[in-house]
Parts: structure tokens; sequence; C-alpha cells
């Protein structure tokens, strides 16, 4: 010390420090602390915590370090008001180590010293770390205090650890804190961040005073539970109490408003933060360009932007994310070197916001030039922005490429492993996620709930139901267990896995759902068919208050469906009416299929005209609905309709239109479809050749149906059972035997459908022999487990050739129960072969089985019929009545000049009846020269009781042949499809007008195909 110079006390120089502490003059008060050694003034506890302060008010770490020794030194650390500073400038300063060495070095430590690390643990994202530390504070018996509790409700938070929650807003309970604010604020926003929105509202509307903060609290919450609207309803009533918004309002707000898509309502929040001087507030203009963004105005977006004061990194950043929300890929590179241009240096921001641009329209050559720029400016070290670039090659499916950057990573953290995790999962390559997740785990890298989400998901692409119950057990009693997205990946998982009791119990023990998990728990019972479970959770979501989304609509519509229920159908469409989405074009379609499924086309065809516009799907709910409802032409109409409104048609429009060709034997119309696969898609696909080879042999064109099948680039076993079944139906039974051959040959995989196919063709060609010897060596030959079907089939082959004992003993040695279609075929049998005894026996047992079945009546009293028995013919014809059981109408169709024409018994509606009467009333004198006599032993399918022989003259098939008589060239073929059995006169009819008329004439009815040449029909008149 200089002689004169008068000596201060530690007190003085303590409180000069202090006071410089206190005004923000850090720098001052450490060079005050500094002349204070140089004058060999030796500091006491009081100046350490005051000069530490300073440090940690600048971030001085060195600064920091240096007094530490000091501290070491004067033997001060063992106080526990200098340990709990020395705490605080370490974590403030961002070395969480030197924080927790301190720590655990203190001899004893306060609160407050528990208080400043757990903050500390939170603030560098160790939030576990901090709940642990929370843990073994109350292990201690030391009391928390406010400071504590906000600190550990921002652990709960950040790890979305809800069971944590709740114990902490226990104690806070307990210790009566819960009316603080700031405590009340820290509740609300860690339920919210947890999803249990009830439990926020709950804290909010019990707090005795509300400030600001929880006011913005809850708002945030609504948001982040995606109940925006409710967000923006507290917000209107937050001004309703005159509470002064602020930047947080605005910005939580401006969400809601972006996620409800309110454009009105954000311009009038935009109106209100220009009004009260926000206009220069970065962060709000950035959540302005990023609220018109998503709400579609791009111009507004660009006005906000041109308007900024000064258009800095951040205002680019906004714009290039705005641009890209809007899809507009092309304006974002433009943005991005337009930024370049003008001097402006893009920060990471930047080149995430332009990589995933890239990402989303798969521009990987433009990503490529901006992996370029990166290298350039020297951001080639920055982990989370080669995690970028990896999600962005992987998403334009360049793994090589996402693989070549992560591999150049020095130290690849967490993100990174996550980034090629889910760039594999989204190149569908879901082994290698699996074996990178083990291999980050020998790499002893902890996973997040990112890379288990990834894990999980990968789990359920490949249904790799182990590794994902291996998964689950590394999540539970880890710090993920309650969290939501995780919680849902699991129930989904299982789901697709095919486990939904697995699915379901996850679904149960989660301590909180949103409208995603409830959805994701619906469609899986959807999924696995059980749609009784699916309505039932459907109900328990609305009557949680979780208001339903377009996909909880979605899967509510398909479980209707599945279920036939179709006023439960119509109380979920009420609800989407009210909801807003009926507009949605997917829920409209969904509407239509589900209507469709449970038989109201009225209904889908009301939907389906109101929906305002239609794409591929609309049209394909629709147009199979009328097929699943029997009305294919309507079907086909609709189909001409898409055509002229240039609606592209996909696999699915076409499948369903052949099938309504084949359901109606629609031959030309077919034919022009088929044309339509070749414009579109070129030579068919193995779907669409099986179905053009199955409508051409419906159609009775089995040349047709052999040239597709013979065409096909690639036949699976589906394509091989259309060309056989073709020949089943056309009675060609040798050539389905050679079929069959070759089918061995070729090594295809038979199943049980390619034997009864088989069966039956050589059942109605009546080769008994080669059908015995490939029904009975089926099971051990072709490894085909013997079916009901192919009895069936052995019941026909044996009733053909009259061995109608050894048809029975098949029936009665069946190991289940005959179907009544097998019963059927063996009383058609006795039709034929006149065998009374058997008929009346089998007759009984059909009608225990169906006693409404109206086949069985008309066959017994054909019987009778035939062998002149008409006191039993009139007995069966009286208990029919007296039963009330009817017979099907009749009908039958006929294509003419790419136009089907449908026929009933005794039509009078045809615009050409007149003409085909008369041309019906010529034939039938022709016939009656030719030595035609009508047959009355067999009662027909359409003609009624009391009637003459006249009315048999106008079956619905006699009609259709007329018709075609009278409008085609002589010479043309005429094909006929017919709904039921053809009757033995109709039959007759037919060989005699073939003859005739000198025309080939081939009928389809509910048996087979009748081709019928010259008086001659294919069946051998066994049908």
């Amino acid at each position: 010390m200089r002689p004169g110079t008068v000596q201060r006390s530690i007190f003085s120089w303590n409180m000069a420090i202090a006071g410089y502490v206190k005004d923000g003059q850090c720098r001052k008060a450490l060079e005050l602390f500094r002349q204070m050694r140089r004058e060999h003034v030796n500091p006491d506890k009081f100046t350490y915590v005051q000069v530490l302060k300073a440090c940690t008010s600048l971030g001085a770490l060195e600064e920091g370090q240096h007094l530490h020794a000091q501290i070491l030194e004067s033997r001060y650390d063992s106080d526990v008001f200098v340990g709990s500073a020395l705490v605080h400038m370490y974590v403030k300063c961002g070395s969480i180590e030197n924080a927790s060495r301190v720590f655990y070095n203190m001899p004893a430590r306060d609160v407050v010293s528990w208080s400043t690390l757990i903050s500390g643990y939170v603030k560098c994202g160790r939030a576990a770390n901090a709940l642990e530390l929370y843990i073994q504070m109350q292990q201690e018996l030391v009391e928390a205090d406010n400071i504590t509790f906000l600190s550990v409700l921002n652990a709960c938070a950040c790890l979305s650890a809800l069971e944590e929650g709740r114990l902490v807003h226990a104690q806070i309970i307990h210790r009566r804190c819960e009316s603080d604010s700031f405590v009340a604020s820290s509740l609300i926003d860690m339920y919210g961040k947890c999803g249990n929105i009830k439990e926020a509202v709950r804290v909010f509307n019990n707090m005795p005073v509300r400030t600001l903060v929880s006011w913005n609290a809850m708002i945030v919450s609504f948001v982040k539970c995606r109940q925006a609207k409710n967000a923006f309803e507290l917000f209107q009533r937050m001004q309703c109490e005159q509470i002064e918004p602020d930047c947080v309002t605005f910005v939580g707000v401006l969400n809601a408003c972006a996620s409800m898509g309110a454009i009105e309502e954000g311009r009038h929040v935009h109106a209100q933060v220009l009004q009260r001087g926000h206009k220069s507030n970065v962060i709000i203009a950035c959540c302005l360009v990023d609220f018109y963004s998503k709400c579609g105005s791009i111009e507004d977006a660009c006005k906000v932007f041109n308007d900024a004061p000064s258009q800095d990194v951040a205002y680019w950043n906004a714009m290039i994310a705005g641009h890209r929300k809007c899809s507009q890929g092309k304006s974002v590179f433009e943005l991005f070197y337009q930024m370049l241009h003008q001097g402006i240096k893009p920060d990471s921001l930047t080149f995430v916001g332009v990589l995933e641009a890239c990402a989303c329209v798969t521009a990987i050559e433009e990503g490529r030039q901006v992996h370029a720029h990166i290298i350039q400016i020297g951001f080639e070290s920055d982990n989370f922005l080669m995690s970028c670039l990896v999600g962005m090659y992987a998403k334009c499916d360049s793994i090589e490429d996402a693989c070549r950057v992560f591999n150049h990573i020095l130290l690849p953290d967490l993100v990174s492993w996550n980034s090629l995790i889910l760039g594999y999962l989204k190149c569908d390559l879901a082994e290698k996620a699996l074996e990178l997740c083990q291999q980050m785990k020998r790499q002893c890298v902890q996973p997040d709930g990112t890379t288990f989400v990834a894990a999980i998901k990968a789990c359920g692409q490949i249904a790799a139901i182990e590794e994902g119950r291996w998964i689950h057990s590394q999540i539970i009693g880890s710090s993920h267990e309650s969290d939501l997205i995780i919680g849902t990946c699991l129930v989904e998982m299982y789901a697709k896995c095919g486990s939904i009791e697995d699915a379901s119990r996850v679904f149960n023990i989660m301590p909180v759902h949103d409208v995603v998990s409830w959805s994701v728990m619906i469609s899986g019972y959807v999924n696995c068919g059980d749609g009784d479970s699916a309505l039932d959770l459907f109900r328990m979501m609305q009557q949680d208050g979780v208001e339903a989304d377009k996909v909880s609509f979605l899967a509510a519509l398909n479980a209707c469906a599945i279920i036939r229920a179709l006023e439960e159908g119509k109380y979920v469409h009420a609800l989407i009416v009210r909801s807003g989405y009926e507009s949605d074009i997917a829920v409209g379609s969904c509407l239509v299929d589900m209507y469709c499924k449970c038989s109201s086309i009225e209904d889908a065809s009301s939907v389906f005209n109101t929906m305002a516009t239609h794409d591929v799907v609309s049209w394909n709910a629709m147009i199979s609905g009328y097929m699943n409802c029997g009305q294919a032409e309507k079907a086909l109409e609709l189909f001409w309709e898409m055509q002229e409104q240039d609606v592209e048609p996909d696999q699915v429009t076409f499948v369903a239109t052949i099938n309504a060709c084949a359901n109606v034997a629609a031959l030309e119309e077919g034919r022009r479809i088929h044309e339509l696969v070749i414009r579109s898609r070129g030579m068919p696909n193995t779907i669409l050749g099986s179905c053009l080879v199955d409508m051409y042999a419906k159609c009775g064109s089995i040349n047709d149906a052999w040239r597709v099948f013979n065409h096909m680039p690639a036949r699976d076993v589906l394509s091989w059972n259309a060309m056989l079944g073709g020949y089943a139906m056309h009675g060609l039974g040798k050539e389905a035997f050679r079929l069959f051959e070759k089918m061995c040959r070729n090594d295809v995989a038979i199943d049980s459908m390619t034997i009864v196919y088989l069966l039956s063709a050589l059942s109605r060609a009546g080769l008994l022999d080669e059908g015995c010897y490939y029904y009975e060596s089926s099971t051990p030959v072709y490894v085909s487990p013997v079916e009901v079907e192919h009895h069936g089939c052995m019941v026909a082959l044996l009733g053909r050739a009259s061995h109608l004992d050894e048809a029975e003993d098949i029936i009665n040695s069946m190991p289940c129960h005959p179907s009544i279609s097998i019963w059927m075929s063996l009383l058609a049998a006795c039709r034929v072969h006149g065998n009374v005894k058997m008929g009346e026996l089998v007759a009984k047992r059909i009608l225990v089985l169906d006693p409404e079945s109206a086949c069985s009546y008309v066959l017994l009293s054909n019987i009778y019929g035939a062998t002149g028995n008409l006191g039993g013919k009139e007995k069966v014809q009286k208990i029919r009545t007296k039963r009330h059981v009817y017979k099907q109408p009749g009908q039958s169709w006929i294509e003419v000049n790419n136009c089907v024409h449908t026929f009933v018994v005794n039509d009078k509606e045809h615009p050409k009846i007149e003409e085909i009467r008369a041309e019906l009333q010529s034939l039938y004198g022709r016939m009656k020269a030719a030595g035609y006599v009508a047959n009355r032993d067999f009662e027909p399918h359409e003609a009624k009781e009391g009637k003459n022989d006249f009315a048999q003259h106008f079956h619905s098939e006699r009609l259709a042949i007329a018709f075609g008589l009278i409008t085609t060239p002589p010479g043309t073929p005429l094909r006929i499809l017919k709904n039921l059995r053809v009757c033995v006169d109709c039959h007759t009819t037919t060989k005699f007008i073939s003859k005739i008329v000198r025309r080939t004439i081939i009928v389809r009815d509910l048996n087979l195909f009748h081709h019928i040449e010259d008086g001659v029909c294919s069946c051998g008149d066994y049908w």
C-alpha cells in the first residue's frame, strides 16, 4: 500500500464489488477484485460469492476457473454459499461436468445448491439426470422450494414424464406451493407437454390469480395438444379479461390459427401485433410468415417479409421455411440463391430449410449443390447439418449418399444415427434400420424417443413382433415409458403384427391418449376385422371428450362397413357433417364405400353426387359399390362417365369394371376396357391379366381367355386358376386336364381352388376315372387339403355318371357338414336319372337345412313330373304356396352394339317387345314343323301357377335370344347370361332355334355354359 493511502476494510471492498454486480457492471466488479488482490486485501466468502456472480453474468468461464483455484487455496470451498455460487457459475458458463464435480465435493448442500444443479441439467438437455438428482435430494430429506419445483417440472416436460410429473405435483400440493403463479404455470406447461390437457385445464381453473405467464402456458398447451380452437377461444377470453398479450401470447395464438387454417382470425391477430408495436419483433414476424404459409397465402407471407425493417438471416430462414411448407420447392431454391446474391451469409437453419425442400420435391441435384455450399462455407463439422444431409439423401432415395455422409461424420451423435435409421425406414429397409439400432447400441450411444419410434416402426413394417417386444422391454422402466408418441407407435406396431391383444394392453396402460392414439387403436381393430370393438372404442373416445379427426372418422366408417352397421354409419356421417369433414375427398370416398358395403346404394349415390370433386378413389368406391350390390350395368355406366371426365383409372378401377363386364356377359365392353388397360398400363400384370381371363371366360369367349392367358408376361397361381376355372365353366374337361398337367410341369404352387376347378371341369365333362384319381390324390400328391368344394365336385361327377349311391356315401362320410349346394347337386342328379325315392329324401334334408329353398321344391316337383307322379307334384306346389316360398325372379342379359339389354319373364317394358314376341311366334311355328313338342314334365322356373303353356314362350332367355336375332346380322353368335338354372323346355327350345337359324347360341346360366350349335349342346343335356 502506498504511503498516505487510507486502508479500506474488506467490508468496503465487498460493498463496492456488490454494487457493481447489482448495477450490471460486472467487468468493473472483476477489475475491482483484481485491484483488491493487488493491494493484498484477502477476500472473504462474501467477496467470492459476488465475484462468482460477476463471472456468471459475463459467462467468463476462465475467470471463474481461476477464481475457483483461489477459493480452494483459501479453503472457502467448504462454505455452502460459495459452493452454491460455484455450481451456479459453472452451470451458466455451460460446464455442467465441473458444476457436478463441485456439487458432489461440497461437504454440505442446501436447497439452493440442489436446485442450481437440477436447473443446470435441464438447461443442458440432461433432463433425466435432473430427475435422478431430485430423487436423491428427496432421499437426503432436503425440502424442495419453488425454484426446485420449477426446474423439476421443466425436466418432466422435456421427457414427457407424466407419472413423475404427477408425483411432483402431489409434493407441490403437500408443500402448499400450488397457489404460486410461477409454479402453477409450470404445472400447466408440464401437463400440456405430456399431452394431458385435462390436468392442465384443471390447474389453470384452480389458480386464484392468473398471470400473463399462466395464460400463455395454457394457450401453448392447447396448441401442443392439437386443440387449436380452444387456444384461440382462450385468447379471446384473455382479452375480455383485459390481460395484455405479449410476444409469447401472439406466437402461441398465431400457431393455433395456423393449425386451424383460420386465416381471417390470424389476420385479426396480425392487426393487434401491429397495434401493440411488435412489428419489428423478429420472432413474431417469423411466426407470421409461418402462419400465412401454412394457410396457403404465400403472398401475405412475402408482404410481412418485405415490410420487415431489416432482413437478417432469421427472416430469410422464415421465408424459406414458408415456401417449403407451401410445397414451392423451386421458390425455396430461388430465395436461397437470392439470399447469397445479396451477401446474406446462410446459417445452419438456412441450410436445414433448403435441404428439407430438396427432400420434399426429391430434388437430389439441387441437394448436392447445397451440400457443396455447406462444405464451401465450412459447416462440415456441424453434426446436426450433416444429419439433415443424411435425411435429405435418404428421402431422395439415395441411401448410398446418405451412408457416405454418415460415414464421414467424425463422431456421429444421436441425431446423426437417428437420421440414417429414419433414412433406411424411408427406403423400406426396415431390417437395415434395426441392424443400425443394434450397431448404435454397441457404440454406447443411448437411444432417445426418436430412435425408439423409428425402431418400433421398423418392426411394424416387417411384422417383426419378437424384435418389437424386445424394444418394448427396453422402454419399460425408462423415462420414455409414458411418452405419448412412443406409446402410440407401440400400439400401431402390435396391431400391424397381428397381436391386437398386446396393442390393447399398451393402449390401456397409457397415462394419456390423444386423437392420434385413439385413431391408431381404432384402426388396429378395423384391420384385424373387429368392427364392433373399433366402434366401441370410437364411442369411448367421444365420451372422453376427444374430438375425432379425419383419420378416426375414416377408421370408424371402415368399422361400420366391416359389420354392415348402417345406423352407426349414419351416426358417424352426422358427426362428420358437424365437424366439417364432409368436404374432404378421402372422407367422402369412405362414406360412399361404407354405404355401399351396408347395401344402401341410394345413400352412397347421394354422397357421391354431392361431393364437390372426385378422385379415382371416390370413383372406385362408387363403381365397386354398384358391383357389390348386383348393379353391374350401373357400374359400367359410371366407368364410362369417369372416362368422359378424364379421370385416369387405376388397377382397382379396371378390376371392378372387368368384373362388372363378367357379371353381365358384356363381351364387347370388356374388349373396350381391355384396350384401355393396354393403352394406359401396357401388358396387364398378373392381377389384371387374371381378371381378363376370368371375364372372357364368363362372357363365353374361352378363346379370348386363352389368348390373354398365353400372352401374360408372368403368371401366378391365380392366373392359372382363372384359366382352369374358365375351362370348368365351359365343360372343357380335357383342356382343363392338359392345363393342369402343364401347371404341374411348371412347378406352380397348387392351392385348394386349383383342385376345385380341375374336379369341376372333369365333372362337367363326365370324366369319371380322372376325377376319382385327382379327388383321392389331392392331399398326398398335391398338398392341397380336401375341402367342402372338392366333395361337391365329386358328388356332381358321380351323379352325372348315375352313381347316386356312391355320391350319397361321399356326402355321408364328409368330415364336416355338407353344404346345401352339395345336396342340391345330388337332387339335380336324381331329377336327371328319375330317382324319386332318393330325390324325396334329399329334398327333405335340404328343406330341414333351408325351409325357404325354392330350388329344392322346383327340382322335387320336376322329379315327380318326369315320372308321371302328378299328385306328388301338386302336393309339393301346395306346400310351397302355403309356406310362401317364392323363386327368385328370372333375368337374362344380352349385349348388342356395346349395350347390355335386360329381360325378365313375360317382359312388357322393352321398347322392341312387340317385334320380339312376333319373332318368337314365328320361331315356334318353324320349331313345331321341325318336331318340337313342349315339355310339360318339368316345372319351369319362371312359370306361375295356373298359367298355360304359352307362359313358357316368354321366359327371359327366349326373349333375349329373339332380340339378338332381330338386331344382329345373320350368323352372329349370340351370348346370353341368365341368373337361374335354364329350365328343360328352354334348353330344348334353344337347341331347336340354333339349328333353325344356323346360329351358335352360348347361354351361361347359374350352373355352367351351354354352347349350342346346330341343335347340340356342349353340356350333353346334363346340367
